[in-house]
């Protein structure tokens, strides 16, 4: 059984090797063939382009794009091999490029070759100097038994690789030299015929393709030249016999090819020369240039192969597409015009103008995208200035360059591709379009909400009532304006796309939703403010009414019978009704104020019903503050002090130890007491019941939403599922508090009585008797000289009378320091006296001047001055601020 020789290490002699997925025939199963799902490990291989049965490779793409070779562009080269079956032509392949296609067992002599395989350079990496995605096509043998006469396969085999390739190798033995069948020369004949007939109409339409004849078992009895000499006049009477299209009747063969010659030794024979010639033949597949004025014909051994004239300039990426197109076009041998080719190389050459256009607009949009994603990141979107002429200025140049450059091919390719440059720049350009967009929709929706909370401030600084509808109203009007005019400033000039009718309508939507989420803040606000002005309201009224609880100063004193006073009996009534007042006054300011901001029923109905629940809690914790222990025992000692310490006129008493102390302290007593039931519970003296605090507050609205009742106290009777009914709401002391308050008044009431009977018994002076009947013996003489003499008894009863009054109205305190003061004055004024008078007179001043006092008279040590003007009332010095502050 044959074995299949492949290529091993690319640097040694292919070995005889099997691969492990050759099949045991010497065929190219171990590459990927047409219509098979073969993995991704058999395009390492190769791939077969065309079946035997003429069936091209839907999968040819994928080989090329798992070689690498689709981002190279148009740096790729194609070489096709052509000849006769059995002559070698896979083995020179796989010697060249290190390829693993199938080769002939020299034990027999068959096919292995089937259609035309492809297989990309494996020795580009081995340091020859060899260019850059070299692809190889191993080409169906021709004169094949297996075909017998059907020639048919092995005439546009030949074709195909003459068209698609840049380089067309001819591999055939030196004793074919000269012959017309063994040359192939009939084959050549009939391709180069129906390639001017399919492909060409004039030499300047297509690139050049070089025929590189290798020259097999050369034993070097003929000279390379002369071989090289019979080749060429052969080619060129072949040329003059085909018959050509109208125009070319007078070309030459050498019009469209150049020619490349070389002779290898006898792989047999000669095999370690075979292996040299073959490395360094390997060293010509390499880019170059050549001299336009030279020969088409390449006499020099080392010059490169792949020159800028060959190449096809179909992209990698097109020319799986572009080979399909080719050979579809030799099978069915559709119109001779190739319309299709045209097309292909338009869409190319659109598709490379195109790349290149586009890298000026992405100098000046890239920018712009950065910005706008940065922005983004950053999550602050801004409107970038001059972004709407920057687009127009863009996207008119790159169709205009396009234009320029495109429109000489294909029409309906250049207006094809066109539409997709303009699509692929319309996509970007939407994009910073809609990006835009959104930072005008954001800016404008914070500038509005911005807009309208600086104005309400304004407003308020003022204090003058502002018209928060109005005020929004002329702030959306600015938004909508401003974002107008942004979203006309980026409009692209002939782009569809570039309208902002939606987005216009949702930034009103969304102006819409922000309006009414101020419009609720300010609702808020303005609720707080009411709450303010109701609690500003109740802490004073509702102090007042608890400061009266129980004065007997207006002449009541201390009942023993009847009803309370009103201003003990009416107190939760009265109460009440200032509460209920205050209330009305706030809602109404309410719902005056809430009229200028546009605010819906539903909305007025909803802070109406939290006001008036806010306003009890306001009444609720001032009721707590006034009934606070402290607060309410010394309420309840004022009250329990008017009703003992005042008589029915309201005059303080002066207690006497005749007076019925222990009955008026009983009586004060026991009426303050009751007070504390009464303070224990909210209820109406009317109906001796609770307000109807429910019915007041009433029901909740029916817009009421759960963020309207967070921030609100559960009430008892109001709140069924707190549990807690109306007479515990009302509840102001619970039966404990009232137990200590009582136990704790009545001692503060004892300290009282007993201070009370301690003045009673102060008073009382008692006077030995003895004493009157010594004061009369001894002074008797005085009393009858008084009482005899008018003068002095007028005297002594005015002086009585004065001591009486003072006696009475506590007087000789402060008569006794008048005194004192005055005398002290009066010494102070005759030392100024004296100390004038011995200043005028020369005695004196030189008596002053002895004492070592200029100026100025000796004064007693230890002793200040005090003038009449630094005493208080008590006849003592005052303490001056530095004083006090000594004194802390």
């Amino acid at each position: 059984m044959a074995t299949l020789k492949v290529n091993g290490t690319g640097n040694g002699r292919p070995s005889n090797i099997k691969h492990p997925s050759a099949p045991s025939l010497m065929m190219n199963s171990h590459f990927a063939s047409v219509g098979e799902d073969a993995p991704q490990e058999a395009y390492e291989h190769g791939i077969q382009v065309i079946d035997e049965d003429k069936l091209f490779n839907e999968n040819l793409f994928t080989y090329l794009n798992l070689q690498k070779v689709i981002p190279a562009g148009f740096n790729y080269h194609l070489i096709s091999v052509f000849g006769s079956q059995s002559t070698g032509k896979s083995t020179l392949l796989n010697y060249l490029f290190g390829t693993q296609f199938g080769v002939m067992a020299e034990q027999e002599r068959r096919q292995t070759t089937k259609g035309i395989w492809m297989s990309k350079n494996k020795r580009e990496d081995s340091g020859r100097g060899m260019a850059e995605n070299i692809l190889v096509m191993d080409v169906e043998g021709t004169d094949g038994r297996e075909r017998g006469e059907d020639q048919d396969f092995e005439r546009k085999s030949a074709l195909f690789a003459l068209a698609t390739s840049e380089v067309l190798i001819v591999n055939i033995w030196e004793h074919q030299v000269g012959l017309y069948q063994g040359a192939n020369m009939g084959l050549l004949k009939t391709v180069f015929e129906v390639n001017l007939q399919l492909f060409v109409k004039d030499s300047k339409t297509i690139p050049r393709s070089l025929l590189f004849f290798v020259i097999r078992d050369h034993l070097g009895t003929t000279p390379l030249q002369n071989l090289q000499n019979t080749l060429v006049q052969d080619l060129a009477k072949l040329w003059s016999t085909i018959s050509k299209p109208k125009g070319l009747e007078n070309s030459r063969i050498e019009d469209y090819f150049d020619f490349a010659f070389v002779a290898l030794p006898h792989k047999i024979l000669q095999p370690e020369k075979f292996e040299a010639e073959v490395e360094k033949l390997s060293t010509r597949f390499r880019e170059g240039y050549n001299d336009p004025k030279t020969s088409g014909l390449i006499d020099e051994a080392d010059l490169p192969i792949f020159l800028p004239q060959y190449h096809r300039r179909i992209p990698a990426d097109g020319f799986p597409t572009y080979a399909a197109g080719v050979w579809d076009q030799i099978v069915n041998n559709k119109d001779l015009d190739l319309p299709t080719q045209q097309e292909l190389l338009a869409q190319f050459r659109c598709d490379e103008i195109s790349r290149e256009v586009l890298i000026a607009f992405d100098e000046t949009i890239t920018p712009l995208e950065d910005q706008q994603a940065a922005d983004t990141r950053s999550g602050n979107p801004s409107i970038i200035p001059d972004l709407g002429s920057a687009m127009n200025f863009a996207r008119s140049k790159i169709i205009k360059d396009f234009e320029t450059s495109a429109s000489r091919y294909h029409k309906g390719v250049y207006t094809r591709k066109r539409a997709e440059l303009e699509s692929k720049v319309d996509t970007r350009l939407k994009a910073l379009f809609q990006k835009q967009l959104s930072a005008a929709h954001k800016s404008g929706v914070q500038a509005f909400s911005d807009g309208v909370s600086a104005a309400v401030k304004t407003g308020q600084k003022k204090g003058a009532t502002y018209d928060f509808a109005h005020i929004v109203e002329s702030e959306k009007k600015k938004a909508l304006s401003k974002f107008e005019a942004d979203a006309h400033a980026i409009a692209v000039e002939g782009a569809p796309w570039s309208t902002y009718k939606q987005e216009l309508n949702l930034f009103q939507k969304d102006l819409d939703a922000v309006s009414s989420r101020l419009r609720k803040d300010e609702m808020r606000r303005l609720a707080t403010r009411v709450e303010r002005w109701v609690r500003s309201r109740l802490d004073e009224s509702i102090g007042l009414e608890f400061n009266k609880i129980g004065t007997g100063r207006g002449g009541a004193g201390a009942p023993e019978h009847g009803e309370r006073p009103a201003t003990e009996k009416d107190l939760w009534d009265r109460i009440w009704a200032i509460f209920t007042e205050t209330v009305d006054g706030a809602e109404k300011r309410f719902t005056d104020r809430a009229q200028s901001f546009d605010a819906s029923p539903e909305e007025v109905d909803v802070g109406l019903w939290r006001l008036r629940r806010k306003s009890w809690g306001v009444l609720r914790a001032k009721i707590d503050e006034e009934v606070m222990e402290g607060n309410i025992l010394l309420k309840l000692r004022e009250n329990f002090e008017d009703k003992f310490r005042y008589d029915e006129q309201g005059v303080p008493r002066i207690w006497r130890p005749t007076d019925d102390i222990e009955g008026l302290y009983t009586r004060a007593r026991e009426s303050t007491v009751t007070l504390i039931p009464l303070l224990a519970r909210f209820k109406l003296s009317k109906t001796s019941a609770p307000p109807p605090l429910d019915a007041w507050i009433g029901d909740p609205p029916a817009s009421v939403s759960p963020a309207d009742e967070d921030d609100l106290a559960p009430i008892g009777g109001v709140d069924e599922d707190e549990g807690k009914s109306l007479e515990e709401e009302m509840t102001v002391l619970s039966d404990t508090k009232q137990a200590d308050l009582l136990v704790r008044f009545k001692k503060t009431a004892d300290g009282v009585y007993v201070e009370a009977k301690r003045s009673a018994i102060g008073g009382m002076t008692q006077v030995p008797l003895y004493f009157y009947g010594l004061l009369l013996a001894l002074g008797w003489n005085e009393i009858v000289a008084v009482l005899r003499n008018p003068i002095y008894f007028i005297f002594l009863i005015l002086l009585g009378i004065g001591a009486y009054v003072t006696f009475t109205l506590n007087l000789w305190g402060p008569m006794a320091r008048m005194a004192n003061a005055a005398s002290a004055q009066a010494l102070e004024v005759g030392k100024e006296r004296l100390r004038e008078f011995l200043e005028s007179s020369d005695a004196g001043r030189q008596a002053m001047a002895m004492s070592g006092q200029p100026g100025s008279t000796p004064r007693r040590q230890g002793r200040d001055e005090i003038p009449m003007d630094r005493l208080n009332g008590d006849g003592k010095k005052k303490l001056d601020d530095d004083d006090d502050l000594d004194d802390i």
